[in-house]
């Protein structure tokens, strides 16, 4: 997803960051964890297979990690039939601090926030596991052709809806059909189901059902992709992908989202808009029932850390405020940290390439340059974030130490912009204005304060901040209204295309900076189906260089080590480093 991560006070990142999708940290900022793109307030078991018919590959009972090979997957997908909850207490609600999310339909959701939610209401034919790897959800089994070109999913006969109604594949065929549905106005629709044979001709209007969709009966339903691509089953985690029950949505108009009617580990209780959101078990989820009756998200706002030591709250990330005191071995609450894992996340400034002055790649490389990224992390931001260098975060699949970004230059970042079409009258430049979520009269987080004004000290150059609540800054972000925005992206799978695909290529939906370069376009094409996987990493390399070199962004940060407070009589409360339906783990000692 953008995934857009939201400001609840954040683990201590000035930029915690959205998916797509994917953002992500977690709760308080750790609530910052999902899919797509992140909002940067702040500071910031698995597929096995069984033998299909046809030519493939024989069965196996667990999938490799994401990418151990870029081959696309010929194996015959099982589910594993045992239930992880097996003999762990029941009982007992979470309670977290959280914020109102743009939207609860998954076929709209592009933010951290709503994804978080999505994700366990809703489910599709497949899904991620803790361990980040694909696994069924839906379907029990998936079928892959040995071209590559056919994935056959076989439903769970004992998958139902939250009210009892048995799961079919018309029911995936009609919300696939919804979707792709010019008339639903999916921001994200193109970007994780285009794969598809006919989605694309739905989404222009030019056909009126998938031509790659079928289901020859009710617990089947195949899919034909345009080529063979190793990470086609994970764009389906994506909510974009999810089932829903076109009865629940026909006869309650635009009202379903009040009583959803999902498929997920759990079900809409109760939501108060700013007040409360109440997540209820759901007993006959088709993985196995979650431990806790509910979830409960606080939406009114409070002090975290306050609320958590008054145990008005279960989890919280922990800000640079209360740090060092909580690091303390003599300090009470030390017993109960924990370390959360690296977001695969990047914080950036994009700049729209085709508005002025951004229109000049010089100008551009020139606010890169002027930025001194390393002591702004270590004396702003205390070492809780990590001066982006790429595109690709460190320790996601092809990240590279061999491609470079920007390092601080002064000097050079002056000869840039003389040099550039603006250089001879720098004091006239058109008005820059750079958009950040947040509310109308908020702090302007400290980092972003001494970047503007190493942007006037270095080069001359003013830029007046504008905020816009979340879900209007998502919905202008994706009309491409801004003339420059600050924002995050975090995985929404681990494969690179995830990044420089879905927010580089001319046609993405997800290219909010029009950055546009036919050889990058080609090169991107190349990868997708590229069967190996060295070969493949090394295009996107050569990519992402070349993005970089016309800097249509100006990176900010990496999420670095952060920390959460986790109650002791919580267990199984995983911190991960995607956005993935978790909650159903959760139990209480």
């Amino acid at each position: 997803m953008l995934k857009l991560s939201m400001t609840v006070p954040l683990l201590l990142l000035l930029f915690v960051f959205f998916i797509a999708c994917s953002s992500p940290l977690e709760e308080q900022a750790l609530v910052e964890n999902a899919k797509g793109p992140t909002n940067i307030p702040s500071e910031q078991p698995k597929t096995a297979t069984s033998k299909p018919q046809g030519k493939t590959s024989s069965t196996i009972e667990r999938s490799e990690p994401a990418l151990s090979s870029n081959k696309s997957p010929n194996l015959p997908v099982v589910g594993l039939n045992q239930d992880p909850n097996l003999g762990k207490p029941k009982g007992g609600k979470l309670i977290q601090l959280f914020r109102d999310p743009p939207t609860l339909d998954p076929h709209l959701t592009t933010d951290n926030i709503s994804g978080r939610l999505v994700n366990e209401v809703f489910g599709g034919l497949v899904t991620l596991g803790l361990d980040l790897n694909v696994a069924p959800d839906l379907a029990e089994r998936i079928e892959v052709s040995e071209d590559g070109l056919n994935y056959t999913f076989h439903l769970r006969k004992e998958a139902k809806f939250h009210n009892g109604k048995p799961v079919t594949s018309e029911d995936v065929r009609w919300s696939l059909e919804r979707v792709a549905d010019p008339e639903t106005q999916s921001p994200v629709a193109a970007q994780y189901l285009s794969d598809i044979i006919g989605v694309s001709a739905k989404l222009q209007g030019k056909a009126n059902t998938i031509s790659g969709l079928r289901i020859p009966d009710k617990h089947t339903v195949i899919l034909t992709i345009d080529q063979p691509k190793s990470y086609f089953l994970s764009k389906l985690t994506y909510p974009t992908a999810f089932v829903l029950d076109q009865e629940n949505i026909e006869k309650n108009g635009t009202d379903w989202l009040r009583r959803p009617n999902g498929t997920g580990p759990f079900k809409l209780a109760e939501y108060q808009v700013g007040e409360l959101l109440r997540l209820a078990r759901n007993e006959d989820y088709h993985l196995g029932p979650p431990n806790i009756d509910e979830v409960e998200f606080l939406l009114a706002g409070g002090n975290a850390m306050l609320m958590y030591e008054n145990d008005e709250i279960h989890v919280t990330g922990v800000g640079l405020a209360d740090l060092e005191r909580v690091l303390d071995p003599n300090e009470p609450l030390n017993a109960e940290i924990i370390t959360a894992p690296t977001l695969f996340s990047v914080g950036y400034i994009g700049m729209n390439v085709n508005e002025p002055p951004f229109d000049d790649a010089l100008f551009r490389k020139a606010l890169n340059l002027a930025i001194d990224r390393d002591t702004i992390a270590s004396v702003v931001l205390e070492g809780s974030n990590i001066p982006a260098k790429t595109i690709i975060p460190p320790g996601f699949p092809s990240h590279s130490p061999n491609v470079i970004g920007y390092r601080y230059d002064p000097v050079r970042a002056h000869e840039l912009i003389t040099q550039s079409k603006y250089g001879n009258d720098l004091e006239n430049l058109p008005r820059i204005t750079l958009s950040i979520s947040g509310s109308f009269g908020a702090n302007v987080p400290l980092a972003l304060e001494v970047i503007l004004q190493s942007w006037k000290d270095n080069l001359g150059v003013e830029v007046e901040i504008q905020q816009t609540e979340w879900a209007t800054f998502l919905q202008d972000l994706h009309n491409r209204r801004y003339q420059m925005f600050q924002l995050g992206w975090a995985a929404d799978y681990a494969d690179p295309e995830n990044f420089l695909d879905i927010l580089f290529h001319s046609e993405s939906e997800n290219n909010h900076t029009n950055y546009s370069n036919p050889e990058v376009d080609r090169l991107l094409l190349q990868a997708r189906i590229e069967p190996n996987q060295e070969t493949r990493f090394e295009l996107y390399n050569r990519i992402e260089q070349m993005i970089l070199d016309e800097a249509p962004w100006v990176l900010l940060w990496n999420s670095g080590e952060t920390y959460a407070l986790i109650k002791p009589e919580v267990k199984g409360y995983e911190l991960t480093a995607m956005t993935i339906p978790k909650y159903r783990y959760v139990y209480f000692e």
